[in-house]
């Protein structure tokens, strides 16, 4: 993806402007020699790369380069966000949503009006758990529907959103934008698998108001990139999707967003009720809940402690959106949440004036935050009630998540509890490391510059410096 030059001129005042003030203040200390000499592989220089280490035990790092220099952070930042959830909502809290009706459904099963679903910001709402708040209402005798679904989605209070803005991909999954009634990430399940000679296509969500057209031929060569090379086309509830498609890729999933929110639970809530027996004869629009319906049937969400999971194992972008706003209180808003974000952090004596948070998630070419107060803010979590929970929310090196695949056969393997970040231009990586003698350390790399994807080695190297014992 690329970076706007208005957003390229500002990162660059800002690294310049806080970092001549925080080169005043100290001066950079060397990195490990192996993290040296992978930056110089990669061509990424030492004055783009932030850096602090320090033992949980100890009151001063053990490293700290560039380390107060506001950075973006990429999908790091969501520790900021998954933090603040477990201590200002609570590990148990949950999200409902709720099925209302102005009448009861007769004995033949029809209910003769609308029916209304309320969201309150779940963000966990997929399809599974939508089917089960379907046969709920099921199993309370509703079978006919003569009026519309009208959907509630006022608990947040949002702009229109435009999928395209971030990086020009809209039909991507992850640029799919908050919703107090988000039904399935409003995001579409394709397989992709080679049999013989040829390329099964295979449409994993039921959907009404979309046709899909699907048509691909084997490929040769590498993985890489492969989505990158399919040809999508998507309008008027058309989705075409062809190309060639690698062998060597095996089995893959392919999620995409091609129907705006309304439409999309249109379609879904229909194939869903048709399964189950039912019809609806009206129409799927917004709206809100009369003061004088009666609740039919309720679905709660997962508890913010597997939320958070979510959130950090797989870096779920949708889903750390919906955390950040549930941050917000009634208000409802992005500003309302980064604000009382702040309060939070202040009232646990964490002052970061550079801190900017726009929706929580790093997907963002506004949000900074510097290494040094990253760190500070895993201490702290360290320190926590909740620290158990979060820690298991976090990638674990050679194991799973995000982290599955990399320090396998270092000493980090499987010491490393480590949120990673990635964008055009920002290689990221923040979280806890065990060394050999059992000791825990906090740990934050940040690296903003134009070859920071070939920065992997260097955040590897500074991990296993760390986990060796340095």
């Amino acid at each position: 993806m690329s970076i706007p030059n208005s957003a390229k001129l500002a990162l660059i005042l800002t690294v310049i402007l806080f970092g001549s003030q925080a080169s005043a203040q100290q001066t950079p200390q060397p990195l490990p020699p192996a993290v040296s000499k992978a930056l110089a592989a990669a061509k990424i220089p030492e004055n783009a790369v932030a850096v602090t280490v320090q033992a949980l035990d100890q009151n001063a790092p053990l490293l700290a380069h560039n380390a107060g220099m506001p950075m973006n952070p990429a999908s790091v930042m969501k520790l900021v966000t998954t933090y603040a959830a477990l201590e200002m909502l609570g590990p148990a809290a949950t999200w409902q949503t709720n099925l209302y009706s102005e009448t009861e459904p007769d004995a033949d099963g029809n209910l003769r009006g609308n029916l209304y679903m309320q969201g309150s910001g779940d963000p966990k709402l997929n399809l599974e758990n939508f089917w089960i708040l379907l046969r709920q209402l099921r199993a309370r005798g509703v079978q006919h529907i003569s009026g519309d679904l009208v959907l509630d989605r006022s608990r947040f209070s949002l702009p229109p959103y435009n999928p395209a803005a971030f990086d020009k991909r809209p039909l991507r999954a992850y640029n799919v934008g908050p919703d107090a009634l988000m039904v399935d990430f409003y995001a579409m399940r394709f397989i992709l698998r080679p049999e013989k000679d040829a390329i099964r296509f295979i449409n994993e969500s039921p959907n009404d108001r979309l046709h899909v057209v699907a048509q691909f031929t084997p490929g040769k060569g590498g993985c890489d990139g492969w989505r990158d090379r399919l040809n999508i086309r998507n309008e008027a509830g058309r989705l075409e999707i062809s190309g060639s498609y690698p062998v060597s890729c095996g089995e893959k999933v392919l999620l995409l967003s091609p129907l705006p929110p309304e439409i999309h639970i249109d379609g879904l809530f229909r194939a869903l009720w048709r399964e189950m027996g039912g019809s609806l004869k009206g129409k799927v629009r917004t709206g809100k809940v009369p003061a004088n319906a009666t609740r039919l049937a309720q679905q709660s969400s997962p508890p913010v402690a597997e939320v958070v999971r979510d959130v950090n194992k797989w870096s779920n972008n949708v889903m750390a959106r919906q955390l950040f706003l549930a941050l917000s209180g009634e208000e409802g808003t992005p500003e309302a949440a980064a604000q009382r974000t702040d309060t939070w952090l202040r009232g646990k004596g964490l002052n970061f004036p550079e801190l900017v948070l726009e929706n929580g998630s790093g997907l963002s070419r506004r949000e900074q935050i510097s290494a040094e107060h990253l760190n500070r803010l895993l201490i702290n979590a360290w320190q926590s009630a909740y620290m158990p929970e979060f820690i298991a929310s976090l990638p674990i090196s050679s194991i799973d998540g995000t982290m599955q695949k990399r320090l396998r056969g270092t000493p980090a393997a499987g010491r490393a509890h480590i949120k990673t970040g990635t964008l055009d231009g920002v290689k990221a990586a923040a979280g806890y490391v065990q060394d050999e003698q059992g000791r825990r350390y906090a740990v934050t790399f940040l690296i903003n510059h134009k070859n920071s994807g070939a920065g992997e080695r260097a955040i590897d190297a500074l991990l296993t410096w760390v986990a060796a014992g340095r």
